[in-house]
């Protein structure tokens, strides 16, 4: 059996005030064309299919299309549990009906001894679901004594434990932040000061674990237990990730194999450095100039209106940072050696920006004259 495992789409998300809707439709398509190329048997979501609980209209329809797509255009069964950023009952709603046309939601922690088995041309493969969760909740839905997020998911794993079949495949979705494993600045804590970390140990037993919430592609522990990673880069902390799919096989003796497949955005999130005049003469050759772009100015001098030139040729810049200075009171720049720019300075930098020309020695003298004039009027002032 082949499966695609992929996670974290956070449909209908925005990234500073980006809608992103476009941009992960882009790359569902991909997926779409994966499922199709390497002929799966079925498409596992771990979670996070929305971005938040109540998602907006245009982020629902773009998610039923698709699905849609999948599961009654090709035939293709869907497996979902909800994420810490879905409404667990919204997601749910109908899901029951659902069933018979190849959509599993699988929303409800009382669900979870309860698999979803998918038929293949080498056997079937159970498929049990952990849909996020914190303590209270388990409690709640088993009367039990669990205090921890490690408690508690241990308890719901050997509730599935306890049931299993030995004799047929079984992979495990579970919605989970494994302890030890990379985090993003895109990933909504789960709870403060590391609370939320689980092991990864009891997860050992089953052939496949598809983990979803942490947005890098990575394993934790065994390979086997995987996080696919999220659909596209959705914080510049994520700008190095390659971002895709994981493709698995498994076959009656367990798993086979699993392998990553690239997706490529329309947009690319991507981190420039260097000074103004440098990346404004890369850009000439650059072929991807609409990408989402984080831009770390290197340059000494002040500048004037760095933004609205950098938007000349990268209209997506959507974050600036001076590596060189930072704003103090009064808005006075400052070099990162705690040195003052002197009213001179600051003046003949700007000067230059505006006319491309240094002052002369007669403006030089005339420039300092008035500095002096209005540092006098300021004195008799006070």
């Amino acid at each position: 059996m082949k499966f695609i495992h992929t996670s974290d789409w956070h449909i209908g998300r925005l990234f500073q005030n980006i809608a992103l809707l476009d941009d992960q439709l882009y790359v569902l398509q991909q997926v779409k064309s994966y499922a199709i190329e390497h002929k799966v048997d079925a498409v596992i979501i771990a979670g996070d299919i929305f971005d938040r609980s109540v998602p907006p209209a245009e982020a629902v329809d773009a998610l039923n299309n698709f699905l849609e797509q999948l599961t009654i255009e090709l035939s293709i069964p869907v497996i979902l549990i909800s994420g810490n950023h879905d409404s667990a009952k919204r997601l749910g709603f109908g899901a029951k009906h659902m069933q018979q046309a190849g959509l599993h939601i699988l929303s409800n922690l009382t669900d979870i001894t309860k698999p979803i088995t998918i038929e293949s041309d080498t056997g079937p493969v159970n498929f049990y679901g952990i849909p996020y969760h914190d303590p209270v909740e388990v409690r709640e839905a088993f009367d039990c004594d669990v205090k921890t997020y490690d408690e508690a998911h241990i308890h719901l794993v050997d509730r599935i434990n306890a049931v299993r079949s030995t004799d047929i495949p079984s992979v495990l979705i579970s919605h989970c932040f494994i302890d030890g494993a990379d985090e993003s600045e895109s990933e909504r804590p789960l709870s403060i000061g590391g609370a939320d970390r689980v092991s990864y140990d009891p997860l050992k037993s089953f052939d496949y674990v598809a983990l979803g919430h942490l947005h890098a592609p990575q394993y934790k522990g065994f390979e086997h237990i995987r996080y696919s990673g999220s659909l596209l880069k959705y914080s510049f902390s994520e700008y190095k990730q390659k971002k895709g799919v994981t493709l698995v096989e498994v076959g009656q003796t367990g798993l086979v194999s699993h392998q990553h497949l690239a997706l490529t955005p329309q947009h690319d999130l991507r981190v420039l450095e260097g000074t103004l005049a440098g990346i404004l003469d890369d850009a000439t050759t650059d072929t991807h100039k609409q990408d989402y772009l984080l831009i770390k100015l290197t340059d000494k001098n002040d500048i004037l209106d760095p933004m609205g030139q950098l938007r000349q040729v990268y209209p997506n810049t959507l974050q600036l940072e001076r590596t060189q200075f930072t704003f103090a009171s009064g808005s006075r720049l400052v070099a990162d050696v705690g040195l003052k720019r002197t009213e001179q300075q600051v003046f003949t930098d700007f000067f230059e920006q505006v006319t491309g020309n240094e002052l002369s020695e007669a403006q030089q003298t005339l420039l300092l004259e008035t500095i002096q004039q209005v540092k006098s009027s300021n004195e008799d002032r006070t």
